[in-house]
C-alpha cells in the first residue's frame, strides 16, 4: 500500500522561502510520476508543479514559474517542492500526488492515484 506524507509548511514573511518534502513509502516509488497541488480556503485544488517518474521532465504552473521548483530523490524514495519569493496568495494546503498510468495532462487531480494528507503554508504580507 502506497502512503504519501508531506512535510515542511508552516508560516513565512512574503518573499520568504519553504521546502516541501513529500515521504512516499510502498514499491517502487521510482514507477510513478509525482505533482504538488494546493488549496486554499473556499477554491478548488490546483495543480502547482509535476515531475516525471526519472525525473527529467518537469511541468509547473504559469502562477509558479521563476519562483517554484519541483525535485525528487529516486534513492529516498522523496518528492520535493522548493518554493521561494513566496506571496501571500501562496497560501493554501499543499498536497502531493503519485500517478503511475495515468497518460492525461499532469495538471488533472483525476489522473492521481494516491494523495498526501497535505501540509498548511502560510504566508504573511
Amino acid at each position: 500500500q502506497v502512503q504519501l506524507v508531506e512535510s515542511g509548511g508552516g508560516v513565512v514573511q512574503a518573499g520568504g522561502s519553504l521546502r516541501l518534502s513529500c515521504a512516499y513509502s510502498g514499491r517502487t516509488f521510482s514507477s510513478y510520476a509525482m505533482a504538488w497541488f494546493r488549496q486554499a480556503p473556499g477554491k478548488e485544488r490546483e495543480f502547482v508543479a509535476a515531475i516525471t517518474w526519472n525525473g527529467e521532465n518537469t511541468y509547473s504552473a504559469d502562477s509558479v514559474k521563476g519562483r517554484f521548483a519541483v525535485s525528487r530523490d529516486n534513492a529516498k524514495d522523496t518528492a520535493y517542492l522548493q518554493m521561494n519569493s513566496l506571496k501571500p496568495e501562496d497560501t493554501a494546503v499543499y498536497f502531493c500526488a503519485a500517478r503511475k498510468y495515468y497518460s492525461g495532462s499532469y495538471e488533472e487531480p483525476k489522473g492521481y492515484d494516491f494523495w498526501g494528507q497535505g501540509t498548511q503554508v502560510t504566508v504573511s504580507s
